[in-house]
């Protein structure tokens, strides 16, 4: 008589995995804590720049030559710095818990782990070209990439945050080809404004140390070409609020609706930190402003598709019932 045939044991660390599901609630509110550490990251990072403690660590990755951490003879800057350098650790910590839980969430879901994976290694990347921009004595053209960076790595923190409240199914598109043409060139001039923005800051005072040289554009100049950048996301993203609205995508033309508010507001900082000769205080807060605006824009994109569940197959053909003899 033949032995039954068992299965193979899964391996230790699969049995391992199994132990400890982690719930997809659970998960998202770890996504979501993500995106705010790495936008929180950004506006620290505003305040090295902001305080003039940009070079308060003068070497990477010491601090000095001679010490990773900060020392008490360099000041408030050195401490300023090397905090901001200390949060970058935090925000690690946070990206790989999510890794760790996407691996423990059941059912797996093999399109997360991608995205997981990308945001932790857009940390050290992160600070690799935070290297750089100290190395290279806060060059305004690689604190503008560090910048730009931080955008990447809360993009992609935030597919991961969206990804995880849509059901595993295709993506369906809810609105017509030429609305979705509209979001995606509304969404590349919101990168513009974006990129266009780096340069103004490479061009004015805040240049995160008394030495540090600036970009050599003409900060009156290209204020303009930025703020010509806004009133053309502005108006692009009005006629997406019409747009949806003709088309009966209710989910779209909410998120429109918050973008131009996120705008409206962005914009009226900028105006007020232009004409008031940049505080520091404004300039913190259109940084922050940027992120939001950002997480904004990606909401329109993502409303513009739906992810609906797949039906469920039928398990049986179920037979035809016979007919019923009439009766006389």
């Amino acid at each position: 008589m033949k032995r039954p045939v068992r299965s193979p044991a899964p391996a230790a660390p699969q049995r391992l995995l199994a132990r400890f599901p982690v719930s997809a609630a659970l998960l998202r509110r770890l996504a979501l804590a993500s995106i705010i550490a790495n936008v929180g990251i950004v506006v620290t990072g505003g305040a090295v720049r902001l305080t003039a403690s940009g070079l308060g660590c003068p070497t990477w990755p010491r601090c000095t030559d001679a010490s990773y951490v900060a020392t008490s003879e360099m000041g408030v800057h050195g401490a300023i710095e090397f905090g901001n350098r200390l949060l970058t650790f935090a925000v690690g910590i946070i990206a790989a818990a999510v890794v760790l839980a996407v691996l423990l969430h059941r059912p797996r879901r093999p399109g997360l782990l991608p995205l997981a994976v990308a945001v932790l290694f857009g940390i050290p990347a992160q600070a690799v070209i935070g290297g750089f921009t100290v190395l290279s004595n806060l060059n305004p053209w690689v604190v503008g990439l560090h910048f730009l960076a931080s955008m990447v790595v809360i993009a992609a923190a935030y597919a991961l945050w969206r990804r995880i409240k849509d059901p595993d199914a295709p993506a369906v598109p809810v609105v017509p080809a030429p609305l979705r043409a509209l979001t995606l060139l509304t969404t590349l001039a919101s990168a513009a404004v974006l990129v266009v923005g780096t340069w103004v800051t490479g061009s004015g005072p805040h240049a995160g140390d008394q030495g540090a040289k600036r970009n050599g554009l003409d900060p009156e100049t290209i204020s303009q070409v930025h703020a010509d950048g806004v009133f053309l996301l502005i108006g692009l993203s009005v006629a997406l609020i019409f747009a949806f609205r003709a088309v009966g995508a209710r989910r779209a033309e909410r998120a429109a609706v918050v973008l131009v508010a996120v705008e409206l507001g962005q914009g009226l900082i900028g105006f007020v930190q232009y004409f008031t000769h940049l505080p520091a205080v404004l300039v913190g807060a259109h940084m922050l402003g940027s992120c939001l605006v950002l997480l904004a824009m990606l909401s329109v994109l993502w409303s513009t598709r739906e992810r609906r569940p797949l039906p469920a197959e039928p398990t049986a053909a179920t037979p035809a019932a016979e007919p019923v003899p009439a009766t006389a």
